[in-house]
C-alpha cells in the first residue's frame, strides 16, 4: 500500500520539500521562495523551476495560491500541506538519519 501523501513530495531534488517547509514558516512568492533558497543553496532558482512545482503543489492541494497587487501570487501551506510536510520530513529524516553520525 503506497504512503497517504506519496508523489507530493519525491524528494527529487528536495524542491517540493523545501517549497513547503519555506511556506511553513510565513506565505511568500515566488520571488520571495527563489531569494530564500538562494541563502540556502549559494545559487537562486529559475522561475522555471519554481513556478511548475507550485503549481504542481497547487493541484495536488498542498498549497493555495492568493493573489496579490498586479500579478504576483503568494502562496501558503495547506492544512493537507502540513500534513504532506510531516510526511516528507519523516521520509527525509529515514533516508538520511546516519549521515551526520559517522
Amino acid at each position: 500500500m503506497a504512503p497517504k501523501h506519496s508523489g507530493v513530495c519525491d524528494m527529487r531534488g528536495f524542491l517540493s520539500f523545501l517549497i513547503l517547509w519555506l511556506l511553513s514558516k510565513k506565505p511568500m512568492s515566488g520571488a520571495e521562495l527563489a531569494r530564500e533558497m538562494e541563502k540556502r543553496k549559494g545559487c537562486r532558482p529559475n522561475p522555471g523551476t519554481i513556478y511548475p512545482a507550485l503549481k504542481e503543489l497547487a493541484r495536488k492541494k498542498a498549497i493555495v495560491a492568493h493573489a496579490k497587487e498586479g500579478k504576483e501570487k503568494t502562496y501558503s501551506l495547506t492544512p493537507m500541506g502540513k500534513e504532506q510536510l510531516d510526511a516528507c520530513a519523516n521520509s527525509f529524516c529515514k533516508i538520511f538519519y546516519d549521515v551526520f553520525t559517522r
